[in-house]
C-alpha cells in the first residue's frame, strides 16, 4: 500500500487579502488568518473600522496591513491589489467578501438604482478582484479563491431581487472560474452564509432572529461571523487541493429545511 500522504494544513507565511474587513465575517476571517501565522490585508471602505481591526490584530501578535478599498472603483482595486502584494511580496489567498444591502421592491422609483449598484458592488466587484490578483495568485503553489455569496443565491425572499441576482451570480462565476484556473492548480470556491450576525443583521430585532431561528434552522439559531470564518479558512489550506467550484452553504441548516 502507499503511504498515507502528509498534506500541509499551516498557512504559515501566506499573504492573504480580505475584502470588507472591518466587521463581521471579513473581520472574523482576517483575525483568523492572522492568528494562524498568515500576513493579512485588510480592506474596506469604513476607514475607522480598518484602523480598530488592524489595531486587535496587531495586540494580538498579527501580522497585517489596512488598506482603504471601494469595490466599486474599478482602478482602486487594481491599485490595491498591486500595492498589496508588492509590499507583502506575494499574494496566495484572495478572500472576496465585501458585501452590502441590496434591497429594494420591483415596482420602487429607486430599483434600477439600486439593482446596478447591486450588480457592480456584489458581483463585478468580484471578478474584478481575481482579475487583479491573478498574476500574483500564478505565482503560489497553493492559491486559493474565495468568493462570500449568500443563501439568497440559492432561493430568494420578496423584496430583494437585486441582491439574489447578484449572489446567484456570484456562485455562477465560482463555477465558471473553477473550471478555467483549475488547470492552473488554482482553487474557488464559494461560501453562502445564511442568518449571521452582522452588520447587515443589526437592525433585526432579537427576538424575531430568536424566532426565525428556531423556524428555520436545523441548529435553531443565528451564526456567528468567526463560524463563517472557520469554514473560509479551512477550505484555503494547501491540505484543500482537490476542493474546487464547491457551493457550500454555512447556514446552520437554513436551506435543507422544509418549510
Amino acid at each position: 500500500m502507499e503511504a498515507i500522504k502528509k498534506l500541509d494544513r499551516s498557512v504559515k507565511g501566506r499573504a492573504v487579502l480580505v475584502t470588507g474587513a472591518a466587521s463581521g465575517m471579513g473581520r472574523a476571517t482576517a483575525h483568523l488568518f492572522a492568528q494562524e501565522g498568515a500576513t493579512v490585508a485588510i480592506t474596506d471602505i469604513n476607514e475607522a473600522g480598518l484602523a480598530r481591526v488592524l489595531d486587535e490584530i496587531k495586540g494580538e501578535g498579527g501580522h497585517a496591513e489596512a488598506w482603504r478599498l471601494d469595490v466599486l472603483d474599478p482602478a482602486d482595486i487594481k491599485r490595491v491589489v498591486a500595492e498589496v502584494a508588492d509590499q507583502f511580496g506575494r499574494l496566495d489567498i484572495l478572500i472576496n467578501n465585501a458585501g452590502f444591502g441590496a434591497f429594494h421592491s420591483l415596482d420602487g422609483d429607486d430599483y434600477e438604482r439600486i439593482w446596478a449598484r447591486g450588480i457592480e458592488g456584489l458581483l463585478t466587484a468580484q471578478v474584478r478582484l481575481v482579475r487583479a490578483a491573478l498574476p500574483y495568485l500564478r505565482k503560489s503553489d497553493a492559491a486559493r479563491i474565495v468568493n462570500i455569496a449568500s443563501t439568497e443565491g440559492l432561493g430568494a425572499t420578496p423584496g430583494d431581487s437585486p441582491y439574489v441576482v447578484a449572489k446567484t451570480g456570484v456562485i455562477g462565476l465560482t463555477r465558471a472560474l473553477a473550471v478555467d484556473l483549475g488547470p492552473e492548480g488554482i482553487t474557488v470556491n464559494c461560501i453562502c452564509p445564511g442568518p449571521i450576525r452582522t452588520g447587515l443583521t443589526d437592525e433585526i430585532p432579537e427576538e424575531h432572529k430568536t424566532i426565525f431561528g428556531k423556524r428555520r434552522t436545523a441548529l435553531k439559531r443565528y451564526g456567528y461571523p468567526e463560524e463563517v470564518a472557520h469554514i473560509t479558512f479551512s477550505i484555503c489550506l494547501p491540505a484543500a487541493s482537490y476542493l474546487t467550484g464547491a457551493v457550500i452553504p454555512v447556514d446552520g441548516g437554513l436551506t435543507i429545511r422544509n418549510a
